[in-house]
């Protein structure tokens, strides 16, 4: 692994990805562009559109998608427990604890994940990192939130929050239109290739504008476990598990990449929702988001020799 392909990769994969959200960082801080309405757009239009657009143009089996929902929820379910075991034997506040829990389970595979997997192995790998993203909202949006809650919200009131996520319509959607062979008419084809094509881009400049928001925490013991955890261990367990569940190709190049994704930036917004250590959860994105071409770049070296 020569030092010129390592640049060559950065380069190529995650420069990109860092102009665009550097945009969206000074978007937020000289213009003042609201995070949260543009989320909102990437989240309640954007977002599900693209996941729509790639299952539908997608040629992956049902199988090969329920091994990589297993893999997924194994390795998102495996870290949270090792960042509860380790968090635990630190003596860690409540909060805290919950804290790094959410941020070790949960990555950023949306507005970061979908565009390196894009740019490193094409659009052929897209509908594996789309089947991982769709498989992490979902439990975000469940366990996740339970999780935050600490008992203050019970399981049917995670799962009716379901019924907001319009992502889960649009996987619902396209797998009715496979199974039924349904022809969709060529306007909506068009209109839905032009919102995919633009998603991306914008998921990248909503990342920039995110990061704008961070305050620096000082629980340093529990920032350095969360970003260690998140960085250097589910990048070994995700390369473990694809070997155990038999993942090869297109699957294990999206499915790994996925899961070394650094934390998940909607997480902040638990953190504030449900009193958890906001200042700690916004440094641990940012710190972990900040380093990620470190571990990502020889990654991406690795998966696509």
């Amino acid at each position: 692994m020569s030092f010129s392909v390592l640049l060559s990769t950065f380069a190529n994969n995650i420069l990109p990805i860092i102009l665009l959200g550097s945009a969206g960082f000074a978007l937020g801080k000289v213009l003042h562009v609201e995070a949260r309405t543009l989320g909102r757009v990437v989240f309640y239009i954007f977002s599900p559109v693209l996941i729509f657009d790639l299952l539908i143009n997608s040629q992956v089996k049902l199988s090969e998608a329920a091994v990589v929902i297993g893999f997924t929820v194994s390795i998102v379910l495996l870290m949270g427990v090792l960042a509860f075991l380790l968090g635990y034997f630190l003596k860690l506040e409540r909060s805290a604890l919950t804290a790094i829990i959410i941020t070790t389970m949960f990555a950023n595979t949306g507005n970061y994940g979908l565009p390196l997997v894009s740019f490193a192995f094409g659009e052929n790998a897209l509908p594996y990192a789309g089947v991982y993203f769709v498989t992490t909202t979902f439990m975000f949006y469940t366990l996740g939130v339970l999780i935050a809650s600490l008992g203050h919200m019970n399981f049917k009131e995670a799962a009716l929050g379901l019924l907001r996520i319009p992502t889960m319509y649009a996987v619902l959607l396209a797998i009715l239109i496979n199974t039924f062979d349904v022809q969709i008419p060529m306007s909506v084809d068009r209109a839905v290739q032009l919102a995919a094509d633009g998603t991306i881009p914008l998921m990248l400049v909503l990342l920039g504008v995110q990061l704008t928001k961070v305050e620096i925490s000082s629980n340093l013991r529990a920032l350095q476990l969360s970003v260690g955890l998140r960085m250097l261990i589910a990048p070994a367990l995700a390369l473990l598990l694809t070997a155990l569940f038999g993942i090869q190709g297109l699957a294990r190049q999206g499915s790994v990449t996925q899961a070394s994704m650094p934390s998940m930036v909607s997480a902040t917004v638990l953190a504030t929702e449900y009193q958890l250590d906001a200042k700690l959860v916004t440094a641990i994105v940012f710190i972990s988001t900040l380093i990620s071409p470190l571990t990502l770049t020889p990654l991406l070296v690795f998966l696509g020799r």
